[in-house]
């Protein structure tokens, strides 16, 4: 067998990058992924699978969903292009426009590394004491780099929080390349988002995602932007990339919208629930929340991390980023009740 020197051939910048790992932890209540406790309707989605041709390609422009999504959203099908959840379309959006990428941190983690894989320049600041963006590094990073994307997810994961919309506009204002307001979770935040700004800001693109309201096995997102900036970003994408299950399950699930805001209400619902019986626990200190997860701090986060595992609750373990920072997802009743009653017991000496 010829033997060749693996490592020689891979790019420099693709060496210096680690895995992400999404890994698959044993355990009774999941409540580290930031998934919805609940799915969309099995038999109606029995029924829409049993329609498809499994012979045939996908519909490449995703006609039927763009349209379906664009009544979701309050705009024009050609102001809407799909991918298989928001990795991807942040992926096309730093192949089609480069860097410097600029994003706050701590934020989702793929801004950075897909443009690292890319070979782009990311930048990264962080925010400010009240995890709020600090405009005045910012606006400095935007005349210092002069980054070509702007990422700001809003609100943020993971501290939970909706960005300053003051501040995320004078960034938009200050900006000559692209400004992406990531709103995957803002299903579950009572502010309004900046769907309605589209048309005032031609450099303003949003993301949204159905991975949190119940379809995550899907790997859906939608890039929602002016049709120009729209066209540009379709030159890159994949020939068939989103698949006809998933095109045709979330067509139909989009239409169910008083299904959909039925568990996104349970989720707000459970959310106040959990923050408030989390106020009221000694040792804890959970941050209000505008999605669906709840970030708090405590003084032993790993030793606590780990005897909620051995109690079969899992939540995610940011303590390396976020010091004395874990991050429980909303679950249903049950799980809550079941996640609170280890949290408190899991704290005792």
């Amino acid at each position: 067998m010829k033997e060749i020197e693996i490592r020689k051939l891979v790019r420099p910048n693709i060496l210096d990058l680690r895995t992400y790992n999404a890994r698959e932890i044993p355990c009774r209540v999941k409540l580290d992924a930031n998934e919805s406790p609940y799915d969309w309707d099995s038999k109606k989605v029995s029924r829409v699978s049993q329609t498809i041709k499994t012979n045939r390609y996908p519909d490449p422009e995703a006609k039927a969903l763009r349209k379906t999504a664009g009544k979701r959203f309050g705009v024009s099908h050609d102001w809407i292009l799909q991918g298989n959840g928001s990795d991807e379309l942040i992926y096309y959006l730093i192949t089609t426009f480069g860097g410097p990428v600029l994003y706050p941190i701590p934020t989702f983690s793929m801004y950075g590394i897909i443009a690292r894989a890319l070979g782009e320049k990311d930048i990264a600041v962080p925010l400010d004491a009240k995890f709020d963006l600090d405009s005045g590094k910012m606006i400095a990073a935007v005349k210092k780099d002069r980054p070509r994307l702007i990422f700001l997810s809003s609100p943020n994961n993971p501290t939970g929080n909706c960005f300053s919309s003051v501040k995320i506009i004078k960034l938009i204002e200050a900006s000559k390349g692209i400004v992406v307001v990531d709103e995957a979770y803002q299903p579950f935040s009572g502010k309004r988002g900046f769907l309605p700004l589209l048309k005032n800001y031609g450099n303003l693109v949003i993301m949204r995602t159905l991975s949190k309201i119940g379809l995550a096995a899907l790997r859906l997102g939608f890039l929602i932007a002016d049709p120009r900036i729209i066209g540009e970003v379709n030159k890159v994408r994949l020939p068939f990339n989103v698949n006809a299950f998933s095109q045709e399950i979330a067509t139909a699930a989009m239409k169910d919208a008083k299904g959909l805001n039925s568990t996104i209400r349970s989720i707000i619902s459970e959310r106040g629930r959990l923050f408030a019986a989390m106020e009221g626990i000694e040792g804890i200190s959970p941050f209000p929340s505008e999605s669906n997860f709840i970030l708090f701090r405590t003084k032993h986060a790993g030793t606590l991390h780990h005897r909620l595992l051995k109690k079969g609750i899992l939540v995610r373990n940011l303590n390396e980023g976020l010091r004395g920072c874990l991050r429980v997802t909303v679950g249903t009743p049950m799980e809550n009740t079941a996640f609170l009653k280890a949290l408190r017991s899991s704290l005792k000496p």
